[in-house]
């Protein structure tokens, strides 16, 4: 597939490996912030956008409640990375060399047992890929970046050690970003809809809100809660279930959710990826 894809971070980024694992064919575009991502795909300056939403271990990444819908984008993909940290250096640098690693704040308490063992030293850096590219500028034998080895590729750095992270199932789930929606059905596996709803100011709105999935069989894979304009009041809720707006059982729930709730805005219908199992 031809085009262009945008991604946050710096080339060598595990935002760039996502866009490479799930559409080899476009050409990366680097950008600053999430939102300059989603501004980029909303211009027309790129095709699809790359966003990381969620990771295994830490949570939240972006508030793609808010980010989709005021840009007018809609999610017609996903796609999971298992984040492999690496120790880059220099070329013809050896491990017993290193006495610092330079990585983004939230991966190096990921190897801090690596590094301890090592006694290496942990030095914060504002991006992974960045830290690859300044080690390889600096050309200094005992600094190295925690990084991906599609960093090493890129900058030129030698691969000192290999999945170094604590954690052995740390992964992250990246949405694929577009100005068109694509609702047809895609591949053999499940669908994934994704949306976003306000519930209406009534006694166990919620509750009752929710009460059409379980009853027509619906499985809801995540549920979370956002504060709407820094009220305590009013509160709008994200969820991912797992069937298409036209199957029989999703179109009986979400109907029944739209007499619960006074705001209702599908954001995405789109392939459930392999790593959901």
């Amino acid at each position: 597939m031809a085009g262009r894809i945008a991604f946050q971070g710096e080339l060598g980024a595990y935002s760039h490996q996502a866009c490479r694992q799930s559409r080899p064919g476009m050409e990366p575009v680097p950008s600053t912030t999430f939102e300059e991502v989603v501004d980029k795909v909303a211009r027309g300056e790129v095709d699809l956008g790359m966003l990381a939403v969620e990771n295994s271990t830490y949570g939240r990444v972006a508030d793609v409640h808010s980010l989709l819908p005021r840009a007018g984008l809609h999610i017609v993909d996903e796609a999971f990375v298992r984040v492999h940290v690496n120790l880059l250096g220099v070329k013809g640098a050896r491990l017993a060399e290193v006495k610092e690693a330079h990585g983004h704040v939230v991966i190096l308490p990921q190897c801090a047992g690596f590094l301890k063992a090592h006694g290496i030293k942990s030095r914060v850096s504002s991006d992974n890929a960045r830290a690859a590219r300044e080690v390889a500028e600096a050309g200094d034998r005992s600094r190295a970046a925690l990084a991906s080895e599609l960093a090493a590729e890129i900058y030129g750095l030698d691969v000192l050690a290999r999945h170094i992270e604590d954690q052995a199932n740390n992964t992250t789930r990246f949405l694929v970003m577009s100005r068109d929606p694509d609702h047809s059905r895609r591949g053999r596996g499940k669908m994934i809809t994704t949306f976003t709803f306000r519930v209406r100011n009534i006694p166990a709105a919620l509750y009752k809100a929710l009460g059409g999935f379980a009853t027509n069989g619906v499985n809801m894979t995540k549920l979370e809660s956002y504060m709407v304009g820094g009220s305590f009041t009013a509160t709008e809720f994200y969820a991912d279930i797992e069937g298409h707006p036209e199957d029989a059982n999703v179109a009986l729930a979400l109907e029944e959710l739209r007499y619960f709730t006074s705001e209702l805005r599908i954001l995405g219908v789109y392939p459930a990826a392999r790593e959901r199992g």
